[in-house]
């Protein structure tokens, strides 16, 4: 299974203490020590929140203190996307991915509950690479998915512990506003980007009098409800995305598949991989239709790193000849992601053929690239045993300050739909959109970065309706042709 936040998951490789068995925290008590560039603590919590007096665990956090002490204006809280990625090891041990804000803020992150350092969820390795790949093409394949995600659930739960069944987003918000309790802050500050909008948004309805100001960069819309129309929408912006690559392709000189049908390669080498008959030159091996859609949905998170070495690819695979060597897939041993996300969401499927015509419906509104891998987010949660805790809702947001929702045209990991669904639950919210493509658009765009990082310091948001213009790709990225083939990440973060 992927994960929606590829964008964020060049963590630095390094390990921390997991800073187990800190006192609960009162305000301006925490217990910092040197991790990084910044500082870690913990801050204790219970494992279920209706038990409040139950069993606890620590929850990891990390901190940046801002570099000019004296305009400091408070906390900017920053949750990490996946679920299952480490704020820490994102924000903290690679402290440089929103510095400018530094200067004002101390940027604060987490490893939420399940994640990593704090109760990391973990299950058998040879279980996990045994889980089905593609969609299940018959009854038979359902009814076997519906028994391994039951197996593998079971599994989790035994090697996790009791907190298997409380890693829900909600859980994660009480745990969230427990940390600022003990940092001493009124209110926070916010920037979160896939994954981590969905934090924001269930802080922003449990507790609105706590939020100074918060941007939503790549929205989950979590009042979705239909795994027909999530599968639908996800795969509609893969098509998207594919079709600004094949347009910039034909426009620009140095792309690989200049002056090429770009279309009418990759149809060809998806009907060759359907059919069995592509052959990855880079292993020998056989790449199945599934494996090449990932490729390309990887290719559309960051265009201007991956387009480049993705046409490469394309025009490797279509003339048989290695475009680089073959990574290795790390051996896997933890799976938070299946367990926060199938906490959060509740797909109601009657049966295999209503599963089958959510596929018919993807491939209609996507004719080339017929079917987001993210068909996993629904897939992976039918036979999971854990109880879904914080199933789907409309957001019920009142009393805070303007949010800015910002969204870019095609987002193949948070569909443009969904933010503009988000914007439209949010009173009073301001729409910034990107009118390129890509996933986490403060990244991607200077014009994005500017206007969030002005409302951020000033409270000023951008003018109803402004767009940020789209700058594609003009020379490839330097490690462009040396690079190997995008790899299907792990179903972690």
């Amino acid at each position: 299974m992927l994960t929606r936040s590829s964008w964020c998951a060049a963590a630095v490789a390094l390990t921390l203490p997991s800073f187990a068995g800190a006192a609960a925290a009162t305000p301006g008590t925490l217990s910092w020590q040197p991790c990084g560039q910044g500082e870690c603590s913990s801050v204790e919590v219970p494992v279920d929140w209706s038990h409040p007096d139950g069993a606890k665990m620590d929850i990891a956090i990390g901190r940046l203190p801002a570099t000019d002490p004296q305009h400091r204006i408070g906390v900017l809280f920053v949750p990490p996307g996946g679920p299952g990625a480490s704020g820490i090891d994102t924000y903290v041990l690679g402290g440089d991915k929103i510095a400018r804000l530094r200067r004002n803020f101390d940027i604060v992150s987490w490893d939420q509950r399940g994640v990593k350092r704090s109760g990391e969820v973990r299950c058998s390795e040879d279980l996990l690479d045994r889980a089905p790949k593609d969609f299940p093409a018959t009854e038979q394949q359902y009814r076997a998915l519906l028994d391994y995600n039951a197996r593998l659930g079971a599994d989790c739960r035994a090697h996790t512990g009791p907190v298997f069944d409380f890693v829900d987003t909600t859980s994660a918000v009480r745990d969230l506003d427990a940390i600022r309790g003990a940092l001493g802050e009124d209110e926070l500050s916010f920037y979160g980007a896939s994954y981590g909008t969905q934090v924001e948004q269930q802080y922003a309805e449990l507790f609105p009098h706590r939020v100074r100001a918060m941007v939503a960069d790549s929205n989950m819309d979590h009042g979705m409800t239909s795994g027909g129309r999530y599968i639908e929408t996800t795969s509609a912006d893969l098509e998207g995305s594919f079709s600004e690559f094949a347009d910039w392709c034909e426009r620009t000189a140095n792309c690989p598949l200049h002056g090429r049908d770009v279309r009418a390669v990759w149809d060809g080498l998806h009907a060759r991989a359907e059919a069995g008959r592509l052959t990855d030159p880079a292993t020998g091996r056989p790449l199945t239709a599934e494996a090449l859609r990932s490729e390309a949905l990887e290719a559309m998170y960051r265009p201007e790193e991956r387009w480049y070495p993705f046409a490469e690819r394309l025009k490797a695979l279509q003339a048989g000849t290695p475009a680089a060597s073959a990574q290795a897939a790390p051996a896997l041993a933890q799976n938070s992601y299946q367990a926060i996300w199938c906490e959060d969401w509740n797909w109601q499927v009657r049966d295999f053929a209503e599963l089958r015509s959510w596929r018919d419906r993807a491939a209609e509104v996507a004719p080339h690239t017929r079917l987001s891998p993210f068909f996993s987010d629904v897939t992976a949660c039918l036979g999971w045993p854990a109880e879904v805790r914080n199933p789907q809702h409309r957001l019920s947001i009142s009393g805070t300050p303007p949010i800015l929702v910002v969204t870019g045209k095609y987002d193949v990991a948070t569909p443009n739909a969904w933010n503009r669904a988000v914007a439209e639950q949010i009173p009073h919210s301001v729409l910034l959109e990107h009118d390129g493509i890509g996933h986490g658009q403060y990244y991607r765009n200077d014009c994005v970065t500017g206007r969030v990082e002005d409302y951020l310091t000033t409270l000023r948001t951008p003018p109803p309706n402004t767009h940020c213009p789209a700058a594609w790709p003009a020379e490839p990225p330097p490690a462009a042709k040396s690079a190997p083939p995008p790899r299907r990440p792990a179903h972690t973060a």
